[in-house]
Protein backbone atom coordinates (compact mmCIF):
# COMPACT_ATOMS: atom_id res chain seq x y z
CA UNK A 1 0.00 0.00 0.00
CA UNK A 2 1.30 3.32 -0.61
CA UNK A 3 1.89 5.63 2.03
CA UNK A 4 2.83 8.86 3.04
CA UNK A 5 5.99 9.38 4.08
CA UNK A 6 8.25 12.97 5.88
CA UNK A 7 11.78 12.26 5.79
CA UNK A 8 13.21 14.91 8.02
CA UNK A 9 16.78 16.06 6.30
CA UNK A 10 16.20 14.40 3.45
CA UNK A 11 18.30 16.76 1.63
CA UNK A 12 21.51 14.99 1.66
CA UNK A 13 23.61 11.48 3.24
CA UNK A 14 21.37 9.31 4.87
CA UNK A 15 18.08 11.20 4.60
CA UNK A 16 18.56 11.70 1.06
CA UNK A 17 19.11 7.66 0.13
CA UNK A 18 15.59 6.84 2.45
CA UNK A 19 13.59 9.04 0.47
CA UNK A 20 14.85 7.22 -2.82
CA UNK A 21 14.45 4.43 -1.40
CA UNK A 22 10.71 5.26 -0.01
CA UNK A 23 9.83 6.83 -3.17
CA UNK A 24 11.04 3.48 -4.98
CA UNK A 25 8.78 1.24 -2.84
CA UNK A 26 6.13 3.42 -4.18
CA UNK A 27 5.48 6.18 -1.06
CA UNK A 28 4.56 9.78 -1.97
CA UNK A 29 7.68 11.71 -0.10
CA UNK A 30 7.37 14.67 1.86
CA UNK A 31 11.37 15.92 1.55
CA UNK A 32 12.01 18.31 4.75
CA UNK A 33 15.39 19.92 5.17
CA UNK A 34 16.65 23.19 6.58
CA UNK A 35 17.97 23.53 3.13
CA UNK A 36 15.26 24.38 1.34
CA UNK A 37 17.23 24.61 -2.06
CA UNK A 38 18.71 21.02 -1.82
CA UNK A 39 15.27 19.59 -0.66
CA UNK A 40 13.31 20.72 -4.08
CA UNK A 41 16.59 19.17 -5.77
CA UNK A 42 15.72 15.64 -4.17
CA UNK A 43 11.66 16.00 -4.51
CA UNK A 44 12.28 17.07 -8.01
CA UNK A 45 14.52 13.87 -8.54
CA UNK A 46 11.89 11.89 -7.36
CA UNK A 47 9.22 13.31 -9.30
CA UNK A 48 11.96 12.27 -12.44
CA UNK A 49 12.07 8.42 -11.15
CA UNK A 50 8.27 8.65 -11.24
CA UNK A 51 7.35 9.18 -7.73
CA UNK A 52 5.23 11.70 -5.76
CA UNK A 53 7.24 14.07 -4.08
CA UNK A 54 7.45 17.49 -2.11
CA UNK A 55 10.03 19.31 -1.00
CA UNK A 56 10.06 22.15 1.10
CA UNK A 57 12.64 23.99 3.96
CA UNK A 58 12.03 23.38 7.96
CA UNK A 59 13.67 23.98 10.54
CA UNK A 60 12.72 21.10 12.84
CA UNK A 61 13.22 23.25 15.87
CA UNK A 62 10.79 25.74 15.29
CA UNK A 63 7.05 24.17 16.31
CA UNK A 64 5.78 26.53 14.07
CA UNK A 65 7.10 25.51 11.03
CA UNK A 66 7.30 21.82 11.55
CA UNK A 67 3.07 22.55 12.05
CA UNK A 68 2.98 24.50 8.71
CA UNK A 69 5.52 22.11 7.09
CA UNK A 70 2.83 19.32 7.69
CA UNK A 71 -0.26 20.94 6.74
CA UNK A 72 1.22 21.20 4.01
CA UNK A 73 2.14 18.00 3.25
CA UNK A 74 -1.43 17.02 4.23
CA UNK A 75 -2.95 18.96 1.69
CA UNK A 76 -0.67 18.01 -1.34
CA UNK A 77 0.11 14.21 -0.58
CA UNK A 78 -2.79 13.43 2.42
CA UNK A 79 -2.42 12.02 6.13
CA UNK A 80 0.80 11.08 7.14
CA UNK A 81 1.35 7.45 8.25
CA UNK A 82 5.46 7.22 8.36
CA UNK A 83 7.62 9.08 9.48
CA UNK A 84 11.24 9.09 9.54
CA UNK A 85 13.20 11.75 11.75
CA UNK A 86 16.97 12.10 9.96
CA UNK A 87 17.65 15.79 10.41
CA UNK A 88 20.59 16.67 13.13
CA UNK A 89 23.61 18.73 14.24
CA UNK A 90 26.81 17.28 15.00
CA UNK A 91 29.54 19.67 16.92
CA UNK A 92 32.84 18.08 18.68
CA UNK A 93 34.42 19.61 21.92
CA UNK A 94 35.77 19.20 25.20
CA UNK A 95 32.70 18.81 27.99
CA UNK A 96 34.42 21.54 29.71
CA UNK A 97 34.36 23.84 26.75
CA UNK A 98 30.48 23.07 25.77
CA UNK A 99 28.57 26.43 26.07
CA UNK A 100 24.79 26.54 26.88
CA UNK A 101 24.14 27.67 23.78
CA UNK A 102 25.68 24.83 21.77
CA UNK A 103 23.98 22.52 23.95
CA UNK A 104 20.71 23.83 24.02
CA UNK A 105 20.64 24.17 19.98
CA UNK A 106 22.30 20.51 19.39
CA UNK A 107 19.13 19.58 22.22
CA UNK A 108 16.95 21.95 20.03
CA UNK A 109 17.64 20.06 16.76
CA UNK A 110 18.19 16.56 17.89
CA UNK A 111 15.77 15.74 20.59
CA UNK A 112 13.44 18.50 20.54
CA UNK A 113 12.91 18.87 16.72
CA UNK A 114 11.70 14.83 16.46
CA UNK A 115 9.83 15.31 19.51
CA UNK A 116 7.79 18.24 17.26
CA UNK A 117 7.91 15.80 14.40
CA UNK A 118 6.69 12.69 15.75
CA UNK A 119 3.95 14.85 18.53
CA UNK A 120 2.68 16.25 15.12
CA UNK A 121 2.71 13.15 12.93
CA UNK A 122 0.84 11.10 15.67
CA UNK A 123 -2.50 12.20 15.47
CA UNK A 124 -2.49 10.98 11.39
CA UNK A 125 -1.10 7.92 12.25
CA UNK A 126 -3.85 7.27 14.78
CA UNK A 127 -6.89 7.53 12.61
CA UNK A 128 -5.54 5.43 10.70
CA UNK A 129 -4.53 2.95 13.25
CA UNK A 130 -1.29 2.39 11.50
CA UNK A 131 2.25 4.20 10.98
CA UNK A 132 6.06 3.51 11.48
CA UNK A 133 8.12 6.02 13.13
CA UNK A 134 11.81 5.32 12.64
CA UNK A 135 14.77 7.58 14.50
CA UNK A 136 18.09 8.20 13.29
CA UNK A 137 20.21 8.35 16.65
CA UNK A 138 24.11 7.27 16.43
CA UNK A 139 25.74 4.82 17.74
CA UNK A 140 27.70 7.32 19.87
CA UNK A 141 24.44 7.14 21.72
CA UNK A 142 25.21 3.43 22.65
CA UNK A 143 29.13 3.70 23.52
CA UNK A 144 29.18 7.18 24.54
CA UNK A 145 31.82 9.59 22.72
CA UNK A 146 34.91 11.89 24.06
CA UNK A 147 34.70 14.91 22.73
CA UNK A 148 30.80 14.65 21.88
CA UNK A 149 29.22 14.32 25.05
CA UNK A 150 26.05 16.86 24.06
CA UNK A 151 25.90 15.37 20.90
CA UNK A 152 25.55 11.63 22.84
CA UNK A 153 23.38 12.88 25.17
CA UNK A 154 20.84 14.08 22.43
CA UNK A 155 20.99 11.15 20.72
CA UNK A 156 20.65 8.77 23.58
CA UNK A 157 17.57 10.22 24.73
CA UNK A 158 16.15 9.64 21.31
CA UNK A 159 16.73 5.62 22.29
CA UNK A 160 14.75 6.58 25.03
CA UNK A 161 12.01 8.38 23.15
CA UNK A 162 11.78 5.36 20.87
CA UNK A 163 10.98 2.86 23.94
CA UNK A 164 8.49 5.10 25.31
CA UNK A 165 6.39 5.67 22.08
CA UNK A 166 6.53 2.73 21.18
CA UNK A 167 4.73 1.04 24.36
CA UNK A 168 2.45 3.81 23.93
CA UNK A 169 0.98 3.45 20.94
CA UNK A 170 1.60 -0.13 19.96
CA UNK A 171 -1.66 -1.12 20.47
CA UNK A 172 -3.05 1.28 17.70
CA UNK A 173 -1.13 -0.16 15.16
CA UNK A 174 2.06 2.22 15.44
CA UNK A 175 5.88 1.02 15.53
CA UNK A 176 8.28 3.08 16.84
CA UNK A 177 12.42 1.88 15.94
CA UNK A 178 15.36 3.57 16.07
CA UNK A 179 18.42 2.94 13.61
CA UNK A 180 22.00 4.31 14.75
CA UNK A 181 24.33 4.19 12.62
CA UNK A 182 27.69 3.90 13.01
CA UNK A 183 30.61 4.19 10.21
CA UNK A 184 28.43 5.43 7.43
CA UNK A 185 30.07 7.70 4.69
CA UNK A 186 28.18 10.81 4.70
CA UNK A 187 28.71 14.41 3.95
CA UNK A 188 28.47 15.02 7.70
CA UNK A 189 31.53 12.72 7.82
CA UNK A 190 33.57 14.46 5.53
CA UNK A 191 33.40 17.79 7.06
CA UNK A 192 34.58 16.31 9.92
CA UNK A 193 36.94 14.47 8.89
CA UNK A 194 37.85 17.68 6.91
CA UNK A 195 37.63 19.74 10.43
CA UNK A 196 40.44 16.78 11.69
CA UNK A 197 36.90 15.20 14.20
CA UNK A 198 37.18 11.97 12.98
CA UNK A 199 40.26 9.30 11.19
CA UNK A 200 40.13 8.97 7.86
CA UNK A 201 37.93 6.51 5.52
CA UNK A 202 40.85 3.84 5.78
CA UNK A 203 41.40 3.78 9.93
CA UNK A 204 37.56 3.23 10.27
CA UNK A 205 36.57 0.57 7.70
CA UNK A 206 39.78 -1.32 9.37
CA UNK A 207 37.88 -1.23 12.64
CA UNK A 208 34.53 -2.82 11.40
CA UNK A 209 34.82 -6.65 10.85
CA UNK A 210 33.31 -5.88 7.65
CA UNK A 211 36.10 -4.02 6.46
CA UNK A 212 34.16 -1.15 5.07
CA UNK A 213 32.54 1.74 5.23
CA UNK A 214 28.80 1.67 4.54
CA UNK A 215 26.38 3.59 2.99
CA UNK A 216 23.48 6.12 3.08
CA UNK A 217 21.85 2.90 0.74
CA UNK A 218 22.72 0.68 3.70
CA UNK A 219 20.79 2.66 6.24
CA UNK A 220 17.65 3.21 3.78
CA UNK A 221 17.34 -0.48 3.40
CA UNK A 222 16.65 -0.70 6.71
CA UNK A 223 14.71 2.00 7.17
CA UNK A 224 12.46 0.59 4.10
CA UNK A 225 12.40 -2.65 6.24
CA UNK A 226 11.02 -0.81 9.25
CA UNK A 227 8.32 0.69 7.26
CA UNK A 228 6.75 -1.99 5.77
CA UNK A 229 3.83 -3.68 5.93
CA UNK A 230 5.42 -6.37 7.22
CA UNK A 231 7.34 -5.34 10.29
CA UNK A 232 3.73 -4.69 12.33
CA UNK A 233 5.58 -6.90 14.95
CA UNK A 234 8.76 -5.02 15.11
CA UNK A 235 8.49 -2.01 17.43
CA UNK A 236 10.39 -0.60 20.40
CA UNK A 237 13.79 -1.75 18.88
CA UNK A 238 17.24 -0.53 18.46
CA UNK A 239 18.95 -1.69 15.35
CA UNK A 240 22.45 -1.59 14.58
CA UNK A 241 23.20 -0.70 10.99
CA UNK A 242 27.02 -0.30 11.99
CA UNK A 243 29.00 -3.43 9.87
CA UNK A 244 29.30 -5.30 13.02
CA UNK A 245 30.94 -2.56 15.14
CA UNK A 246 31.27 -3.48 19.14
CA UNK A 247 29.08 -1.65 21.26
Amino acid sequence: MNRVAVVTGGASGMGEATCYELGRLGHKVAVLDLNGEAAQRVAETLRAQGATALGMAVDVSDRAAVEEAFAKVRTELGPVHILVTSAGLVDFAPFTDITPEVWNRLIAVNLTGTFHCCQVAVPDMLAARWGRIVMISSSSAQRGSPGMAHYAASKGALLSLTKSLAREYGTAGITVNNIPPSGIETPMQHQSQAAGHLPSNEQMAASLPLGRLGSGDDIAAAVGFLCSEQTGFITGQILGVNGGAVM
